[in-house]
């Protein structure tokens, strides 16, 4: 959708970015697209215009935490309306307005407008809108509701693949859009919709093109990496794509973040193990280790998976470090089910293991499920799992010590003396699986900077290392 070249007339609009890496990838093409439409984007909150919070509604928590930053977006309006400055807009995108946009307005009646999943490139137009309405002070007209009905069906690209939101050297390279899976527990494909996958050759470019402006690490998302082009002509794998970004030119790596257990072939193992620059990390989510549990999840396809998998996946692919997640306390759950997962986890010692506590999601199948696990026992479940996983994890720092790693330079110090921070091939970004503190390194040394270092040390999660 094409904008006049300056509707936003230097308007300044705040980002809030909520949610996943999906979701940031997301406000990257609404920032792009207010960018080229006039708008002055990433001001901070008291200097804006607007504020446009993207938000999730994935589980509770999440839901929780966007209403927090929605109401706190709207003080701040009624703040600047009570001392006669003009009150900036309030925008809310993403999953919450998709999946709730009555509840949205009934919740927080001062925002300005809402924005769907779909409407993402509608953002100048309605950013400008909704500037206007605010600026109406008292003003009775109607939120501006941008918000396709149904499920989602459509699928964006960067219009600038270099303009990226994230703080260090590394970008997100999301391949697709949507799910083809239908977890009961999920209520993704009913926001997120059906898999689309992005062709080849667009995300090649954009790869391409994040490389040569600095990007050191490319993170490969989407809802679910593994099912990478099965809905494109000729239904090519991920393996087919990895070998396309693989054979770019310049210094960088690629990480798989995100995929199925049905998913994680021989043929992918083989080309991650063959690859110059994708890194011996999977992220898989296995959920539990329980067949019963998992025929219950409507992940029956992974049954047959989950048992073999990390072994197969250190067999084909020397040194690789498996991240998972776990679900605990879904109905009917037994302790006998839960002591399966959790006897699962100590044995397989997963490099990083992440773990939820069941939440009841309206529209999923599991919503109505009989025989609900009481909500303390499924914390007490989730904690004692999380308590077997830290003692895996000290165990396997410990290990660390005295070898080397190869660290990507994220953050100088703060102060002279104190260490850089920096991430291994072992920890993906947002610390999600904690940084390495580099100690010793020249002034020389740059952001987006790969050097050699010995671990010396760690923390409960952190590394420390010498150069």
């Amino acid at each position: 959708m094409k904008h006049p070249a300056n509707i936003g007339r230097g308007a300044k609009v705040a980002l809030v970015s909520l949610g996943c890496p999906k979701n940031l990838v997301d406000l990257q093409v609404v920032a792009s697209a207010l960018r080229g439409a006039g708008f002055d984007v990433g001001v901070p909150e008291d200097a804006a215009d607007a504020i446009l919070v993207n938000t999730c509604a994935f589980i509770e928590s999440a839901r929780e935490e966007a209403l927090d930053a929605i109401e706190e977006a709207c003080s701040r309006k009624a703040e600047a309306a009570g001392r006669g400055r003009g009150a900036p807009a309030v925008v809310v995108a993403g999953c919450l307005p998709q999946r709730y946009r009555g509840k949205v307005l009934e919740a927080c009646p001062e925002v300005d407008a809402i924005l769907g999943v779909d409407d993402l490139d509608r953002a100048p137009e309605i950013v400008r809108a909704a500037i206007d309405r605010a600026a109406a002070a008292g003003a009775a007209a109607p939120a501006i509701d941008a918000v396709a009905r149904g499920r989602s069906t459509r699928l964006f690209t960067a219009r600038e693949p270099w303009f990226v939101l994230t703080p260090g050297p590394y970008a997100y390279l999301k391949i697709g859009e949507g799910c083809r899976h239908a977890c009961a527990f999920c209520a993704i494909p009913g926001i997120r919709g059906r898999l689309r996958s992005r062709p080849a050759a667009n995300l090649v470019a954009e790869a391409r093109a994040l490389v040569s402006h600095g990007i050191r690490e490319l993170d490969v998302i989407a809802q679910d990496v593994m099912s990478w082009g099965r809905d494109l002509p000729g239904r090519p794998g991920l393996a087919s794509l990895l070998r396309e970004l693989d054979a770019l030119p310049g210094e960088f790596r690629v990480r798989l973040l995100y995929g199925h257990p049905a998913g994680c072939t021989d043929e992918l193992l083989d080309t991650v193990a063959a690859s110059r620059r994708v890194v011996p990390y999977f992220d898989i989510p296995i959920q539990h280790a329980s067949p019963d549990v998992l025929r219950l999840m409507d992940r029956r396809d992974t049954v047959a998976e989950v048992p073999r998998m990390v072994e197969r996946i250190r067999e084909r692919v020397p040194g690789a470090v498996v991240r998972t997640t776990c679900l605990v306390g879904f109905p009917g759950e037994t302790d006998a089910m839960f002591e399966e997962l959790l006897a699962f986890a100590k044995a397989t010692k997963f490099d990083h293991l992440g773990a939820f506590v069941f939440s009841p999601e309206e529209g999923t199948k599991a919503f109505s499920m009989p025989d609900p696990v009481p909500a303390r026992v499924a914390r007490a479940r989730h904690r004692r799992l999380m308590k077997a996983q830290a003692a895996v994890v000290a165990q396997k720092l410990d290990a660390l010590a005295g070898t080397e790693a190869t660290v990507l330079l994220e953050s100088p110090p703060a102060r002279r003396g104190e260490p850089w921070t920096g991430r291994t091939e072992r920890q993906a970004p947002d610390d999600i699986d904690g940084v390495t503190f580099v100690r010793g390194l020249p002034a020389t040394a740059r952001v987006g900077d790969f050097v050699r270092v010995r671990y010396v040390g760690h923390t409960d999660y952190d590394l420390v290392a010498e150069i």
